[in-house]
Order: C-alpha cells, then structure tokens, then sequence
C-alpha cells in the first residue's frame, strides 16, 4: 500500500508533459505486453490496446480478457497502476482548464486573434461601447485594458476579452495584440480627480499606443478642450472632447426641440437609421451618380470622410481615397453590401 500512495504522489509532482508522455509509454508497454502473454486471445496489438484502454477506464466490457494465469496477474497489477495513473492525467487536464478560467478571468492571457478593437479603460462609457460594438458587428471582437484584478464582464461572451495591466506599459499592450488591431479607443479615467490628471493620463497611454503601434487607428477622449493641441503631437486620429459634445447636444436640444433622437440615430445601432460606410462602385463617375443610385436603394449619401458637403458638390468626380457614409436602415446596409 505504501508503494501505490508514493507512486502516486510522485506522479502528482511529475510535469504535465512528462505524465503524459509517461502515460503513453505505460499504456504501449502494456498493449505490447498483453499480446505478448495471449497472441491467440487478443490476436493483434490493436486489441490488446484496446483492452487495456477498457481495463484503465474502469469500463471493462468482458469482450476481451486474459485467460492464462500470467495474463491475468499482469492485468492485475496493470489495473493498480493504470486506474491511478489515469486518475491523475485526468486530475491534470481538469486543472488545466480551471487555471486557463482563472487566467482568462484574470485578464493574464495573451490574445491572438487579429482586426479586434481595443477600449482602454473600464467604465460605464466602456460598458455602453462595448454594447455597441458588439451590436454593430456580427463577428467583431473587442479587447478590454484595465487594472482590475478580475474581468468586469462575463468571460463566456466568446467575442470579448479582458487583458490586466497598465495601458502605458508596453507589455500590456503587446498582450492585447495591438500591432494586430483594427483600432483602439482611450477613454478617460473617472477614478482620477481633475480633468487635467485624466488627460495627462490619456496622453500618456496615448503615447505608449502611438510608439508601440503607430499604425493602428486611435480615437482618444479628452476632458479639457485646450489639452487637444497636446495630443496633436502625439499624432492620435481622432480626438473626442466630453465635455463640449455634452453641452453642445444640450444646446442643440434646447433651439431646436425633438433633434436629440437625431443624435441618438447617428451614434448608436439601437435606435432609428444609422450612419455606415459604404464601399465605391466603380460605375459611379462623380457624387450625383453615388447619391441617385444610393438614394433608390434607400439610403442617403452625406459625407466623404468629414466633409458634409455632398450636395454642393454633386458633379465633382470621386477621387480614389473616397470614404463615403450613407444612413439608413440595417436591412439597406446589407443589401448594399452585395
């Protein structure tokens, strides 16, 4: 008895790879063994594998078996070894899957896919943008970056990934794959108190983003309108201020009753039209023949990039580097799309 409870504590200490390669060399000798003993019983290896692949799992179906005394001992003495040294193969790759839960939970795996967006930051403005992105794509993931020790979101959703860490350190990012991003997003930090220290903080990711992957398209929010200029050296593509797309919605609604729900259509798949971006056909010579042909497919052409002069400028010719964006209903955007 001391000898099987000392065989199986040194197997519990053993690697994982060296159990397992242990395991495959235990249960070979054992098939090669079998047959040896009884060639005319089991009549091929295959059987003898598969006996006592039956006899470790505790299975024992009768359909083979030894008959001789020494077939039997041996298969005696293959079942107290095998029974324990299959118990502690399948005690490994149980634990195995707890620790990768927990490292997932944790935020300290790697992530390999590619074309993912990055959110920096964990807050209620992440929570809504998460929500939204998700809705917005049907196979998009989004990768979230923060200092929390456990993910905030449930680490089933197959689409979202959680990666623990400081934004302005490199390793974090590189764990997030960032090279590999399609964008990322900085939100501001409303753990810090003072719009001056989120921003600093802000830029301070935002470097480390633009060093590490200079690249990958960055959108970053800023608290105070006069630190913008600083981002511009930092080259970032997209600067958000907060505060002023807040108050000047407020306004907007205040002149002009009702122009809210407009607002609430263009920034968010949940509500009414929304705002997309469509590819270039080739048969369209200038912007009057993109916006009459979209126009009868339902939706409505209002921009190139950021210009929003589209319709005084219906006979110029589209240039190669176009970017144009339409609105209209989810059903017209597929139908676009073919």
């Amino acid at each position: 008895m001391h000898f099987f409870f000392k065989f199986g504590l040194n197997l519990i200490k053993m690697r994982n790879s060296t159990i397992i390669l242990f395991t495959l060399i235990f249960v070979a000798l054992c098939s090669l063994i079998v047959y040896w003993l009884e060639p005319d019983n089991f009549e091929s290896i295959a059987n003898s594998f598969y006996f006592v692949m039956t006899t470790f799992s505790t299975v024992g179906y009768g359909d083979y078996s030894p008959v001789s005394l020494a077939g039997k001992m041996f298969a005696v003495l293959m079942y107290l070894l095998g029974i324990g040294l299959l118990g502690v193969v399948i005690g490994k790759i149980v634990d195995a899957f707890s620790i990768f839960r927990r490292k997932k939970e944790e935020g300290k795996l790697n992530y390999v896919n590619e074309n993912h967006i990055i959110i920096i930051g964990w807050g209620k403005k992440t929570e809504s943008a998460v929500t939204e992105l998700l809705e917005s794509s049907v196979d998009g993931e989004v990768v979230v970056i923060d200092v929390l020790p456990k993910s905030p979101f449930d680490i089933t959703e197959n689409r979202l990934h959680y990666i623990q860490g400081e934004a302005t350190e490199e390793d974090t990012l590189l764990k997030a794959n960032i090279t590999k991003a399609k964008s990322v997003i900085v939100f501001s930090d409303d753990k810090i108190q003072g719009y001056s220290l989120q921003d600093a903080k802000t830029l301070s990711i935002a470097i480390t983003v633009e060093r590490v992957a200079p690249n990958v398209h960055t959108t970053v929010e800023i608290m105070v309108e006069k630190n913008a200029s600083n981002f511009a050296h930092v080259k970032v593509d997209e600067v958000i201020l907060s505060q002023n797309t807040t108050s000047t919605l407020a306004v907007r609604s205040a002149m002009y009753k009702g122009v809210s729900k407009i607002y609430s259509q263009l920034m968010s798949r949940q509500h009414g039209d929304d705002l997309y971006k469509v590819e270039v056909n080739e048969k369209w010579l200038t912007y009057r023949d993109a916006f009459q042909d979209l126009l009868q497919q339902g939706a409505t052409l209002i921009a190139d990039r950021d210009h929003l002069n589209i319709n005084r400028r219906l006979d110029e010719k589209i240039p190669k580097e176009a970017v144009l964006y339409v609105i209209c209903d989810t059903e017209t955007y597929k139908l676009l799309l073919k």
